[in-house]
């Protein structure tokens, strides 16, 4: 089936300039749309989380009344695993990352009932994201995208006139518009729709792709007042004779990308024969380990961004505390992800490659090349980041542009491309199929058109 143009008109007598007009206009307005609403997402969530902070137990506050916030907090949590679990059963296709979702609908396979799945993954990703799961907002802002740019479409032309799901441009719009602006990333949510997403490249679906990741920026940045994700203060990076040990990285982030990968689906595979909890309630053990760590160690809650931020700006941790932090984030992000919670994968991707480019970072090999140099270690983080992001979803250009965006950081762009490139071939050459492709494999049948 032809890609459908963006660009086509219905009528003979309008022009192919006021075609381009229309529908740069009409991108412009997907990517406006979008960024507004995954703008008040993040601001919303930003600020729930902190107000939510303030009801965590304080150990220093005596015993019986821990005993009571901890009481207290735990019932929270039994009833946001019953919301959680209501949400997904009212709308199925709200369940996980939402990027499979996407893809499979532009493939034709998945219908797109995009109200529901606005309504539905924009709640159910929040109170997941609240609660403290490591999981992104990033999926969940590309499906929401998606179905907003396909809601517009029916809301500009009849019914008839609707272009088919299959490679829909206002979908690929939205989508694109999600992933700027959740990232701040407007070239990485393009790179993402053809890297990733394969959509058939074309001078006419560049154009409204591009005008709808400016569109979600312009709202994101300069009205909502969202700057750089990762403002990392100094990013030193390494000498050119040092490349070496950049190639040799990459090896290292491919090979444990697939190990991600393949730990990730077997024991999501796992979870999925359970029988001990019932659909409504499989949320549950996600979340009372979300309870635990907010007790424990609340380090690895979330995404990861703070984590990530607290290690490039030299957050003083010893080799020891990075390999327990890093261990407890990849068995705390893959648990977040396999009781089919609305959430993304990206955002806690990154964080397990920050941790393993600081650990690289802190060998003894990488500090005598760096001299001590504590802006080369933030650039090691965010090569960690670029490469494992290619090895887990060998999307390199996409993790390269994400990463540069995320951390304003242009001058680590071409430490990045090495990395990801090498962690990306490396994946390849062990055939380990991208993460979103077994995700996508694993989506039950009747689901599906």
């Amino acid at each position: 089936m032809r890609t459908p143009n963006p660009f086509a008109t219905t009528t003979s007598c309008v022009s192919p300039r006021q075609a381009l007009q229309t529908a740069l206009v009409r991108g412009a307005l997907i990517g406006v749309c979008t960024g507004a609403l995954i703008g008040l997402f993040r601001l919303s969530h930003e600020r729930a989380s902190k107000l939510v902070a303030t009801f965590v137990p304080n150990w220093d506050a005596g015993g019986m009344v821990v005993t009571a916030q901890v009481g207290l907090w735990l019932c929270a949590l039994i009833v946001l695993a019953r919301v959680l679990g209501t949400l997904v059963r009212s709308e199925p296709l709200t369940s996980g990352s939402g990027i499979p979702q996407t893809e499979l609908t532009l493939a034709g396979k998945l219908p797109l009932p995009w109200l529901r799945i606005v309504l539905f993954k924009y709640a159910g990703s929040w109170l997941a994201l609240v609660a403290g799961l490591s999981l992104g907002r990033e999926g969940p802002s590309i499906q929401i995208g998606g179905a907003l740019g396909r809601g517009l479409e029916e809301v500009w032309t009849s019914p008839q006139e609707a272009s088919a799901l299959t490679h829909n441009p206002h979908i690929i719009a939205g989508a694109i518009a999600g992933l700027a602006s959740a990232f701040g990333a407007p070239l990485a949510g393009v790179l993402f729709a053809f890297e990733e997403m394969k959509c058939r490249l074309s001078v006419p679906l560049l154009l409204f792709a591009c005008a709808s990741a400016l569109g979600a920026q312009g709202v994101t940045r300069f009205v909502l007042g969202l700057g750089d994700i990762l403002p990392f203060p100094v990013v030193t990076p390494p000498r050119w004779e040092d490349f070496w040990m950049l190639a040799l990285f990459g090896v290292v982030l491919g090979w444990l990308g697939t190990l991600y990968n393949r730990v990730l689906l077997a024991l999501k595979d796992m979870e999925a024969r359970q029988t001990w909890f019932p659909d409504q309630w499989r949320m549950l053990p996600p979340l009372f380990c979300a309870g635990l760590a907010t007790l424990v160690v609340p380090r690895i809650l979330g995404g990861g961004e703070a984590l990530i931020l607290e290690l490039g700006i030299g957050g003083g941790f010893t080799l020891r505390a990075l390999v327990a932090l890093l261990i407890l984030k990849v068995l705390y992000s893959i648990l977040s992800v396999t009781a089919r919670i609305p959430g993304g994968l990206l955002m806690p991707i990154l964080c397990v490659g920050a941790l393993l480019g600081s650990l690289w970072a802190h060998t003894g090999l990488v500090v005598s090349s760096a001299h001590g140099d504590a802006g080369q270690v933030a650039a090691y983080i965010l090569f960690g980041m670029a490469g494992f992001f290619a090895g887990t979803v060998r999307a390199p250009l996409t993790g390269i542009a994400l990463v540069t965006e995320m951390s304003g950081a242009i001058n680590g762009l071409p430490g990045s491309l090495v990395v990801g490139v090498v962690a990306c071939l490396t994946a390849n050459f062990l055939h380990c199929p991208p993460v979103y492709d077994s995700l996508k494999a694993r989506i039950p049948p009747q689901a599906r058109l």
